[in-house]
């Protein structure tokens, strides 16, 4: 087929005429910043406060482009306690240069120390420059978003759920007994009562026997509990009766058994 001249001009003049036509879309950036996604990884922030300089971070990075510098500091003792040592975080720094913004780091921190923020206007004329100490990370850290709203009907948080939680109440001793029955006690309270009151009954019947075998000078003719009927100890023996009693294991020894055992092979012969 013979192709029309200025065929490829006029299909891309109608591409232009066409998106003329349409409204810009256009962001005038650095003027107007963009909206970027709530967890969209610009940058690391870091919270000092949280930091225990546990070294988790720096041991998962990847690229090994975390670098922490720590001493430890003696805390005075309390009263009644005794002193204690905690790290104290000298240097944090994180070389963006090496950074392929895995978040590893933010996952494995236990205490809530590193966060990613949507700032990412940090670019450098020199790349040695992308290397940026806690000062400037903890600048980042008031940009951080707060985070999300939970869904409708989910559960809350354990930390809320552990703060509105209340107290829990003292233990209180129980209730003395009661001896007898009370008024208005139940049918099932009565019963048992008499139940226990069937089961003494052959005891005092016992009792009332062996007091009437005993006649009426039984009780009398016990003697009184005093410090006189109490038993005496022994005194301790003497040293010749200790020395004489034989020590453990050792078998007392039998002077005709053993006359006799040298004496049977002579009378066997």
């Amino acid at each position: 087929m013979a192709r029309i001249p200025g065929e490829g001009l006029a299909k891309g003049l109608a591409v232009t005429m066409r998106h003329m036509l349409h409204k810009s879309e256009t962001q005038q950036y650095p003027e107007v910043h963009p909206d970027l996604p709530a967890r969209s990884r610009g940058v690391i922030a870091l919270v000092e406060e949280n930091c225990t300089v546990c070294m988790l971070c720096a041991r998962e990075c990847p690229d090994w482009c975390i670098y922490i510098d720590s001493h430890k500091e003696t805390l005075p003792a309390p009263e009644g306690g005794r002193p204690r040592a905690r790290n104290v975080l000298d240097r944090f720094a994180i070389d963006f240069s090496l950074c392929m913004y895995c978040g590893i780091c933010i996952e494995v921190c236990p205490f809530d120390a590193l966060f990613w923020s949507p700032e990412f206007e940090y670019a450098e004329y020199d790349i040695r420059d992308l290397l940026h100490e806690k000062d400037r990370l903890g600048e980042w850290a008031a940009t951080v978003p707060p985070p999300p709203a939970h869904e409708v009907g989910a559960e809350p948080p354990k930390e809320l759920s552990a703060g509105s939680r209340p107290a829990p109440a003292r233990r209180t001793a129980p209730p003395a007994p009661v001896q007898g029955p009370a008024e208005g006690a139940s049918a099932a309270q009565e019963s048992a009562q008499d139940t226990a009151e069937q089961d003494t009954a052959p005891e005092a019947a016992r009792e009332a026997t062996l007091d009437t075998a005993r006649g009426p000078a039984g009780p009398a003719a016990e003697p009184a509990k005093g410090a006189e009927s109490r038993p005496r100890r022994e005194p301790p023996r003497a040293m010749r009766d200790i020395r004489s009693i034989r020590p453990p294991g050792s078998l007392p020894k039998n002077a005709g058994s053993s006359q006799q055992k040298k004496d049977g092979p002579e009378g066997e012969r």
